[in-house]
């Protein structure tokens, strides 16, 4: 059985938050406070469980899922979560894959390969010490990050790195993240700054445009823009002229992508999101906790996505961007 929104678009990638509590506090997405008050961080009861988690990914493989990602917060806080992979890597047709900040990758990536991963994304905003410290504030060298993506490599788990690019802050050094990662097999995409949740400080003029970032590289390493290989894919895709790998952008600000968006969103305490900019979601933890049969699951996470209309990307303005959203810690970006 497979689902359609209003505008025709299919469900294809879900991406489940395992917790909402991180290592770091990176300033785009969990700052130290919200609005003066330290983070409040879930109860472990209200967290879906494995069984919950893997049977919420079974229904949404029935519906046309067919690539998971698991997400935090960070995603290797959440105790045991090898067992969780070994249980989701039994679902048929599905590529599970896994965005973390690589803090604990040096020892866990053998053990998430061996569970059952197929991927793992890691989140590398800078290679120069100081200013990677500072975006993630709290002091987390980013030597340790690449002893992360070495470890994951060793153990045969196929990198790619993810980069937020922020005006005046980390743009200086773009170049550098194409450089250390070509010829390495790990695609570095680079991500614009994004208006999620309200508490980022996001301004447009912070945005720097995926455009400038594809001329920045190009001059230094000439590239050419590959076809996107499925239908939703987020990255506007570009590979060295010299065979020497690809990079990514992810546009969601100056071209926006939500005509072909395929992504749902499951929050840690199990609220169903259809976009990454919504105000609310649908409780699915209670229909699980209530009895609810697979019938009953399937029909109510199918009735949500087939009533879909967001668009916000291509709605976006000034205004809008200063509208209440759920916040990217608490969703799985």
């Amino acid at each position: 059985m497979s689902v359609v929104d209003t505008l025709g678009r299919p469900v294809r990638d879900l991406r489940i938050s395992v917790t909402d509590r991180c290592n770091f506090r990176c300033t785009y997405c969990m700052p130290k406070s919200v609005f003066g008050r330290d983070h409040a961080f879930l109860p472990r009861r209200e967290l879906l469980s494995f069984e919950e988690i893997t049977r919420v990914a079974r229904t949404f493989a029935g519906l046309g899922v067919r690539k998971l990602r698991l997400t935090g917060g960070e995603p290797l806080l959440r105790a045991e979560i090898e067992i969780l992979i070994e249980m989701l890597a039994a679902i048929p047709g599905i590529e599970l894959t896994l965005t973390t900040n690589g803090a604990l990758l040096p020892r866990k990536a053998r053990a998430l390969r061996d569970a059952g991963l197929d991927r793992v994304t890691v989140s590398l905003d800078s290679l120069d010490d100081d200013t990677f410290r500072a975006m993630n504030d709290v002091d987390f060298p980013v030597g340790r990050v690449l002893e992360g993506i070495d470890a994951a490599d060793e153990a045969g788990l196929p990198v790619k790195v993810n980069a937020v690019v922020k005006r005046g802050v980390n743009d200086d050094g773009v170049v550098e993240l194409a450089r250390r990662f070509r010829g390495t097999g790990h695609a570095v995409r680079f991500i614009e700054f994004m208006d999620v949740g309200a508490t980022n400080g996001w301004r447009l003029d912070d945005v720097v445009p995926a455009g400038e970032i594809v001329r920045a590289i190009d001059e230094a390493f000439p590239l050419e823009p590959v076809e996107a290989s499925y239908r939703g894919e987020v990255a506007r895709r570009w590979r060295y002229r010299d065979g020497t790998g690809e990079i990514g952008v992810i546009a969601s600000v100056t071209q926006p992508f939500c005509g072909d968006c395929t992504r749902a969103r499951i929050s840690a305490d199990g609220r169903l999101y259809t976009c990454l900019f919504a105000v609310r979601g649908t409780d699915l933890r209670a229909l699980l906790r209530s009895g609810a049969g697979d019938e009953e699951l399937t029909s109510a996470i199918g009735g949500v996505w087939a009533a879909r209309t967001d668009r916000y990307s291509e709605r976006r303005t000034e205004a809008t961007a200063a509208l209440p959203k759920v916040e990217m810690s608490y969703i799985g970006g």
